[in-house]
């Protein structure tokens, strides 16, 4: 017995892809599913100039599998340096489609992020005017701020103060995992949209921390409690075009994640669709999928449906996804849900 779900090609609109061998190995991984991926700006050195993003572009496209349609989304890093011209000239162009936001020191790769905020203030301004949006990694650093409360303190002493003194900015809170970040959104308007990871939808703290460190469930920012789960999960499920997948799918190799300091993120590209599908279901709400993976980002970022479908079939054993694959000299461990997943892409 099999159930099918056939959909508009999903988008996922926070992907992390690295460079060099390890981008090798995972872009198939999310090119087998996903039409077009908003693209982490956040290498070593950053990608902070348009003409750096077309640099690394071309080399995605270079590591593209073989008869591949899929669309890399460029992005540029926000530093205090950031030329403002330079952003427009490149969003004018179609090259990038969003500026991201690291605050200075916040996660992986992000210590060229911003710390003064006053900095920034004319690109911003730039951005609102020709509606580039931005992407916020959502998380204060001071260091007396409790790492489960720095999202809710980032909306209050970041995120308002900037959306209020630049009115018409659009801007994306990527992978919020809090009651408050799902609540700000649905408390504004539609110039404000957020993404949700996969992990963040499923697990909470009790999951990485209960019986054991979970390395390969760490990542940032960091899962909360139950009760923000659960409010994020009545917000994907919703309906509610503001909110829409970005996976936040971030590979290191497994050593990395092994360690006694371990590596923040989490590999879901290869799995990312059929536990959502699966979650879906669960909640009851299998109808608004589709939406949420298909059909609200495009429309927040104003570029059309695709026009090509998928179809997820859900079967009476449980999906087998590799656990690991090979990224040059290393391995990168998948991520596993902790449950039988039913569900596959087909």
């Amino acid at each position: 017995m099999s159930t099918s779900l056939t959909i508009a090609r999903p988008d996922d609109w926070h992907l992390h892809l690295r460079d060099g061998a390890m981008l090798s190995a995972v872009l198939p991984e999310t090119a087998r599913h996903f039409a077009r991926a908003i693209i982490m700006p956040n290498l070593v050195p950053p990608v902070v100039t348009g003409a750096q993003a077309a640099a690394y572009r071309e080399r995605i496209l270079a590591a593209m599998p073989d008869g591949s349609s899929f669309e890399p989304l460029m992005t540029c890093y926000l530093t205090e340096d950031t030329d403002a011209a330079d952003i427009a000239a490149a969003h004018a162009s179609g090259l990038i489609k969003a500026v991201k936001l690291y605050p200075a020191g916040a996660t992986t790769n992000s210590a060229s992020g911003v710390a003064n905020f006053d900095n920034v203030r004319d690109v911003l301004e730039k951005m609102a005017e020709i509606g580039l949006p931005l992407c916020v990694h959502g998380e204060v650093t001071d260091a007396e701020i409790d790492i489960f409360d720095r999202e809710a303190v980032f909306i209050d002493r970041v995120l308002d103060p900037i959306r209020r003194a630049t009115p018409g900015l659009r801007v994306v809170m990527e992978h919020i995992t809090t009651k408050d970040g799902a609540d700000y959104v649905l408390a504004n308007d539609h110039d404000l949209g957020a993404t949700i990871t996969v992990q963040h939808l499923i697990l909470d703290r009790n999951d990485m921390l209960v019986g054991g460190m979970r390395p390969h469930y760490y990542c940032l920012p960091i899962l909360k409690r139950g009760h923000h789960r659960e409010a994020l999960l009545a917000a994907a499920t919703s309906g509610d075009t503001r909110f829409f997948l970005g996976t936040d799918s971030a590979p290191h190799p497994t050593h990395a994640k092994e360690s006694e300091c371990c590596s923040a993120g989490c590999f879901t590209a290869p799995n990312a669709l059929a536990i959502l599908a699966q979650t879906f279901e669960k909640a009851g709400a299998l109808d608004k999928l589709e939406g949420f993976i298909s059909r609200h980002g495009p429309a927040f970022y104003g570029l059309p449906v695709n026009a090509d479908t998928i179809t997820l079939t859900k079967s009476d054993t449980a999906t087998i996804f590799p656990a690991k694959i090979d990224a040059g000299e290393h391995t990168v461990t998948v991520f596993d849900p902790g449950f039988p997943v039913y569900w596959d892409v087909t």
